[in-house]
């Protein structure tokens, strides 16, 4: 009688652990090694501090950060292992892969800002945001229902279809905003370019959530509140 082996460790799951690792030892270095004095925390739109924190606040930002990326990447990577159908489980290993994404972009970011004590050249952060959407939106539209990526509305819980269709569209939106973005840096002076992408998505954002609630609202299979 052979032990059933245990499942391999993916690349994402490598990569959630690497990162996830790499999180909390900075959290933990700046809080007993970090700066003595205060650290910027806030920024307004023209790039200067206008809060700061000691560094046990800091230091548990990114704690949080990295209990933020286990959740979500490993609770992807669980549902990979349970789930016999291949289609969720691609669907769920891309929304592992968007959250490794995200946390890792936005935690990168923090860092740079708060222990550089600067926010980057406002035309680089456009630059990586409008990464980040284009390839959050590349492959948004092909993830299953979750409790961590995706348009979660209390209609796209209830309605495979609206679930299908507002994801797909907010996949398209995201995809385009952030191709528009990455053109527009050479051309659109810091921030307006930012500021504009930001309320671009904002604006995506609703159109995303009211389609979620109308294809709900005309679905004959939805699951009633």
């Amino acid at each position: 009688m052979t032990q059933a082996q245990a499942p391999r460790l993916s690349l994402l799951d490598v990569a959630t652990i690497v990162m996830t690792t790499v999180i909390a030892t900075l959290a933990f270095w700046i809080a007993v090694a970090g700066p003595g004095e205060p650290i910027p925390v806030h920024f307004n739109v023209q790039g200067e501090a206008d809060r700061w924190a000691p560094r046990g606040e800091v230091a548990g930002i990114f704690a949080f950060q990295a209990l933020i990326l286990l959740v979500t990447s490993g609770g992807m990577s669980l549902g990979i292992r349970r789930i016999a159908d291949k289609t969720t489980r691609r669907g769920l290993a891309l929304g592992q892969f968007i959250s490794l994404l995200v946390v890792g972009c936005v935690t990168a970011f923090m860092a740079v800002a708060m222990l550089g004590r600067a926010l980057p050249p406002m035309s680089s952060v456009t630059a990586l945001f409008s990464i980040v959407l284009l390839i959050v939106g590349a492959g948004l539209g092909r993830v299953p229902p979750n409790l961590v990526v995706g348009v979660r509305t209390p209609w796209s819980f209830k309605s495979r279809r609206a679930w299908d269709r507002s994801n797909r569209l907010a996949g398209r939106l995201l995809f385009w905003l952030g191709l528009l973005g990455l053109v527009s840096v050479p051309f659109v002076p810091a921030p307006i370019g930012l500021q504009g992408l930001f309320v671009l998505t904002l604006i995506a954002s609703a159109w995303v959530v009211f389609e979620s609630w109308r294809v709900w609202r005309n679905d004959p299979e939805r699951q009633p509140f």
